[in-house]
């Protein structure tokens, strides 16, 4: 709840790695901290010795939009009938405060375990993701500290805890496109191509087409616009642009280069009337976990202490397990349910919360003991 409490609105950690670090070191880890820019980032390490189990997780949450939406301050936690909300319950602090019990309780038991346990924290995840995780692994593989396995606390389940475990992700790439045309007088549209209406069937191809089947690992890459803008303000003016951005969710089957490829061909048949300029910003490339005994240990553990069989994914948005699986780190994502995060009443399950505390507890149990 204390970490509920601080305001950390992406990149502000509000204090909450403080706090993390004022109870990992209590268990005998290192504290390191690690800012860049902005952002600020943790790394504890408790041993020297491998296999390296690393938490990984974010204390910075999105913005709370309108006030008046919420039930209950979103900075103030709040447990009502057996849930608990506010802002970042479910994404994600609540499991990293259910890492960090996990692992005190462990090490409390078994203070001599075999291997190493570590977290990773960072406040850049909901934001560009550039100088948080992306650095701290930069800077562990410059000093050659090589993670062997990786829990990402994000929320992956669906229905009730446990249920899906994420595996990878999708990549993700943006475009922020410019169509430029003319301006005229809608009477005579016979004198100014309308660049709306030229634009909208391109984008509807776009939109409708099928860009692959997916494969066994993936769900199929989809294509979405978020932000459409046109016009004067004036109903008697043909516009003179318009801008378009849309995201690209790719699995495998493509790469950054065919995606950016299609859709400028299309856009070479806008005709003379029309110029456009495009620019690209890439998120992350699709990415699948190697798959071992960690990975094996963790789906045992879920189904054991848990009411489900969970089911591995790579669907979703994008994630810092960009930043570490592609470095040969057995990664999962296992965490809170999805419902209600990004949204208005935010709130995890208590109940299901201490089955993830304990979750964690029998993970590393059955890994370093």
């Amino acid at each position: 709840m204390n970490l509920i409490s601080r305001e950390s609105v992406t990149p502000n950690d509000g204090g909450c790695q403080d706090l993390i670090a004022d109870r990992l070191s209590q268990a005998g880890f290192k504290v390191e901290h690690m800012p860049a820019h902005s952002v600020s980032n943790l790394w504890c390490r408790r041993g020297s010795q491998k296999p390296l189990l690393t938490f990984a997780g974010h204390t910075d949450v999105v913005p709370v939009g309108n006030l008046d939406r919420w039930n209950t301050p979103p900075f103030e936690p709040t447990i009502a009938n057996g849930w608990l909300y506010g802002r970042g319950a479910a994404d994600m602090k609540s499991s990293v405060a259910a890492m960090v019990v996990a692992t005190e309780r462990f090490v409390s038991r078994h203070p001599n375990h075999r291997g190493s346990i570590a977290f990773l924290i960072t406040s850049d995840e909901e934001g560009p993701a550039i100088h948080g995780t992306r650095h701290v692994m930069s800077e562990l593989l410059r000093r050659n500290e090589l993670l062997d396995w990786c829990i990402i606390g994000e929320p992956s389940s669906l229905s009730i805890i446990g249920d899906t475990i994420r595996i990878g992700r999708r990549g993700s790439l943006n475009g922020e496109l410019i169509i430029e045309g003319s301006i005229g007088h809608v009477a005579y549209p016979e004198k100014t191509p309308n660049v709306v209406h030229r634009a909208l069937p391109l984008l509807s191809e776009l939109a409708n087409r099928v860009w692959d089947e997916g494969n066994e690992a993936f769900p199929p890459t989809t294509f979405q616009i978020s932000n459409v803008n046109s016009g004067t303000g004036a109903h008697n003016v043909i516009p003179g642009e318009i801008s378009v951005s849309f995201n690209f969710r790719f699995n495998t089957e493509q790469t950054p280069d065919d995606l950016k490829e299609v859709v400028e061909q299309e856009l070479n048949l806008l005709g003379n009337e029309f110029n456009y300029r495009i620019e690209w910003q890439q998120s992350g490339l699709p990415f699948l976990s190697k798959r071992g005994e960690f990975m094996h240990t963790v789906f045992n553990v879920v189904q054991a202490e848990s009411s489900t069989s969970p089911v591995p994914s790579t669907s979703g948005g994008t994630s810092d397990g960009r930043f570490i699986a592609p470095h040969g780190v057995e990664t999962v994502e296992l965490g809170p349910v999805n419902a209600t995060i990004h949204k208005y009443n935010e709130c995890v399950n208590l109940e299901e919360l201490e089955t993830l505390t304990l979750i964690y507890e029998r993970i590393l149990e059955r890994l370093l003991i």
